[in-house]
Order: C-alpha cells, then sequence, then structure tokens
C-alpha cells in the first residue's frame, strides 16, 4: 500500500471521524469530579468496546480505588490492548488518556463544552479535543483505515490508556513497573502524542521536559481565626510571615532566590544552543498566548530557555485565607502557601527539597515570629530526556515529511508528563512524543480546540510513523 491511497482514504472519511470524536467528547469523563466517575469509568469501556471491535485483544485492568471527601470511589480502568504480535515487525506502544479537565460553559467557553462544535475557520470545540481525547482516537482511526483498505499494519501495536492522567495518574505506574516484564514485554518504543506544535504551522518532535516539585508552606499562629479589630497588633500574624517568605521565593524577574538551585542545572553547551535556532517561534506567538506584552525575556532564544532548559518558580495561591467577593476583617490562623518548582536535567528532586526547606526555615528564623512554620513537597516529579537521534525519532521525523512536507522542529517543553519518565526507566526503551495539536488550542483552558487539519493529518501522521517505523533501521 502507498502512503497516498491511505492519506486519501483518511480524507474521504475524515467527516466520520470528526462524527466519532463528537461522541467521545460528549462523555463528561472528568476524573477530577466525584460527579463524573462514572462517565469517565464509561469513557474507559468505549475504547475497550472500540479496540475489541478493530480486532485487538484487550485487557482491562483496575487500579483500585480513591478516597476523596470520605467517599470511596473506583478508578478508572486502565485500557490495555494487542493488535499483531508477528516476531518480524517491530512493537510500538501508543500511551494517551481519555479522562479531561473540568468545563462549565459559564467559565467563559463560546459554545456548550460538552458539544464538539465546528466554527468557520475549522476549529473543533469542546472538552478533550485535543487533551488527549483527539489524538487517543487518531491512532484508532489510523488502524482502522488499514482495515478498510484491506492491508496488513507494518508494526505491532500495543495500547495504553488511562482515565486519571489531569487527576495524578494515580496507580498507572504501579500497573507499569508491574506489567514491565509481561503485557509490557517485547516493545521496541514508545510513542505519545499528549503535547502541542510550538507553533501554529509547523510540527514538531519533543525529546525533553520539564519535572515539578510541589510545595506546602503553612504557617499556624492561633487557635482559631481572629477578629482585626480586637487582635491586630496584638499577636504575630500567620498571614504576614507567609506573605513575606513567599515574597523571598522569586523575584519579579523570575529569579529563583533560594541559594544552591541554580547550582544543579546542566551547563549550556554550543552544540545546545544551536537548537533554538530557525524553529517557528515568535514574540507575537507568545504574546497570543498571553493576551498581553508581558514577557520578561527580550528575545525568542531566551524565553525558549527559560521554558525548557531552565528552572522557574511559581507561586499559585494561598490555602485557608479569605478570598471570596467583598470585605471581611479576618486574621486566619493557619494560612498555607502553594508554590512549584520546574526542574530541568540534572537537579534532583530530593536536593530541591532539602534546598527549599533549609532556605525558608533560615528566613523565617529572622521574623523572630512565635507561629510555627511547615514546609512538605507533596509531589515530586523529575524531568525527562531523550536522544532526538535515536530510530524511533528518525522515524518521527521522516513520517512529518511525507504529511507535511517539511522537517520537524525538535524542541523541549516547559510542563511535566511523568508517565513519559516511567515508560523510560521501566521498560528501558526510547519514548518519543508525536504531537497532533498546535500551540493554541487552549487544553485545561475555556475553548479548547483541535483545528480540524491538525486532527486529519494528525491520522495520517500516526499512519505514516506506524510504516516509517517499519522501514527504520535500528542503528540509525
Amino acid at each position: 500500500m502507498s502512503l497516498e491511497q491511505f492519506f486519501q482514504a483518511i480524507d474521504a472519511n475524515q467527516d466520520i471521524y470528526v462524527q466519532r470524536l463528537k461522541e467521545i467528547v460528549a462523555i463528561k469523563s472528568v476524573s477530577g469530579e466525584p460527579e463524573h466517575r462514572s462517565d469517565t469509568i464509561l469513557m474507559g469501556e468505549w475504547l475497550l468496546a472500540e479496540l475489541e471491535r478493530l480486532g485487538a485483544t484487550t485487557k482491562r485492568v483496575e487500579p483500585g480505588v480513591q478516597k476523596v471527601n470520605g467517599r470511596t470511589l473506583p478508578l478508572p480502568p486502565v485500557v490495555l490492548a494487542t493488535y499483531g504480535e508477528d516476531p518480524a515487525k517491530k512493537t510500538v506502544l501508543i500511551y494517551g488518556h481519555y479522562d479531561v479537565q473540568p468545563a462549565l460553559k459559564e467559565d467563559g467557553w463560546n459554545t456548550d463544552p460538552f458539544t464538539l462544535t465546528e466554527d468557520a475557520e475549522g476549529r473543533l470545540l469542546g472538552r478533550g479535543a485535543s487533551d488527549d481525547k483527539g489524538p487517543v482516537l487518531g491512532w484508532l482511526c489510523a488502524l482502522e483505515a488499514h482495515q478498510q483498505l484491506g492491508r496488513d499494519l507494518p508494526v505491532n501495536l500495543k495500547f495504553c490508556f488511562e482515565g486519571m492522567e489531569e487527576s495524578g495518574s494515580e496507580g498507572l505506574d504501579a500497573i507499569i513497573v508491574r506489567e514491565a516484564h509481561d503485557y509490557f514485554r517485547g516493545v521496541d518504543c514508545v510513542c505519545i502524542s499528549d503535547n502541542y506544535w510550538l507553533g501554529k504551522t509547523k510540527p514538531c518532535l519533543t525529546y525533553g521536559l520539564r519535572g515539578v516539585s510541589y510545595f506546602m508552606m503553612s504557617i499556624k499562629g492561633p487557635a482559631a481565626d481572629l477578629h482585626s479589630g480586637v487582635f491586630g497588633g496584638t499577636v504575630h500574624e500567620p498571614m504576614t510571615d507567609l506573605v513575606h517568605l513567599m515574597s523571598r521565593l522569586v523575584d519579579p524577574q523570575g529569579r529563583i532566590l533560594v541559594p544552591g538551585i541554580m547550582d544543579q542545572v546542566a551547563p549550556l553547551t554550543e552544540e545546545e544552543q544551536h537548537t533554538y535556532e530557525g524553529l517557528e517561534f515568535g514574540l507575537s506567538d507568545l504574546r497570543g498566548a498571553l493576551g498581553a506584552n508581558t514577557e520578561i525575556h527580550a528575545n525568542v532564544k531566551d524565553i525558549l530557555m527559560h521554558r525548557w532548559r531552565y528552572p522557574s518558580l511559581s507561586l499559585h495561591g494561598i490555602e485557608g485565607a479569605f478570598y471570596a467577593p467583598g470585605s471581611k476583617t479576618v486574621i486566619p490562623a493557619n494560612p498555607i502557601g502553594k508554590f512549584s518548582i520546574r526542574t530541568v536535567p540534572n537537579m534532583e528532586p530530593a536536593q530541591i527539597t532539602q534546598l527549599v526547606k533549609d532556605y525558608l526555615h533560615a528566613e523565617f528564623a529572622k521574623l523572630n515570629s512565635k507561629n510555627v512554620l511547615e514546609v512538605t513537597c507533596d509531589h515530586e516529579g523529575r524531568p525527562w530526556a531523550s536522544s532526538p537521534d535515536h530510530w524511533n525519532f528518525v522515524a518521527g521525523a521522516r513520517a512529518v515529511e511525507q504529511v507535511f512536507q517539511c522537517k520537524p522542529d525538535l524542541t523541549r517543553e516547559g510542563g511535566s508528563i511523568p508517565v513519559t519518565l516511567t515508560f523510560q526507566d521501566a521498560l528501558q526503551k526510547n519514548v518519543l512524543l508525536l504531537p497532533m495539536g498546535a500551540c493554541d488550542d487552549g487544553a485545561h483552558s475555556i475553548n479548547e480546540k483541535v483545528d480540524r487539519r491538525n486532527f486529519i493529518e494528525g491520522i495520517k501522521l500516526y499512519g505514516a510513523y506506524f510504516h516509517e517505523l517499519a522501514r527504520v533501521k535500528t542503528n540509525e
């Protein structure tokens, strides 16, 4: 089969694929909301049924249960499936997730978030259209198109689809480690499509992600909230201590103030500097995403380096403090500040946590406050980096050239996809991030979308990737 025949088949069936995407966007698989846990499980069952319809051998794995606000909820199933077991073919593992972020029309959506709607510009709007239902469906459409053409798939496929990615992937790591030498035995490489192009018109392959360490900083003072008219000026106020300490973490120019953090960052080499040249990205792309001209750095290279290869510290919120509209003269008894550090290669999470704790306790001691400080790290996720010279990336790059007639940008990303590192470590196989969506898809935000072009050409890309994997030599 020529790839041109495959491409023509995808074009001919594109309305069917869009309708199928509409069907699954309508399933409110919001893993973080208990009232939608049954919908999330239903989405997993939809995938199991669809994979079985396509002839795959499926395995439903139950990760267990979860305690949420005193309720015990079943975790959505991890969907495992195998299509083809020819020892003469390479086997690629495809990962995706079928749960989505919360969405309400009143949040500012122009359309019902769970009704896929195509606008005049060809944007397919709906929660999960880009993150990650569109890509997950795309893999199945590429498989089905081969079947409809009566052509054998040139590789063996294994699928791993989870329903808790948007809520911490609870239970998944243990399953991957447990199945590493069982279900995942024989996998040659891994491919994930859960990220985005750097710009809007040129595809990319992604070979690095930052990690994330999330911290809680608690200041405990009086036994209960106090009236500022009665106690203001007579007690050490926990909020005053907290705000002071949070201001000592990062400055307005984004510089991390915790000593020792930058000492762990991998040095910048001349070779790496060249990787920032010629990428499809400009200040207008950043400003378009921001909706404002509030960038710190003046040029694209510095912007991308501070997004990809340098750590950042962000302040996220204060729990336990008054935040509703109106005026309330309360002194919070136990406010909790929340912040995170995005980590990069050579940074060890345990060392980061110790540096942060030591620094904050030292700064707190300078206040001579009688309150009590407690600093905890809620989550430690390591950064991930792969080799864009690996044959898995070579196949991905050739597939991009087949579909888009251009060489892809090679990118890193500032965000985190923890399962990437889990697969790499547990299976000892190369992981490729092969995105479908564009930089302006608005994942996790209002009016999330995937462009029809990206969706349809993405299906072609997945099929071309299968063929290039079959052709590429493993020593390339």
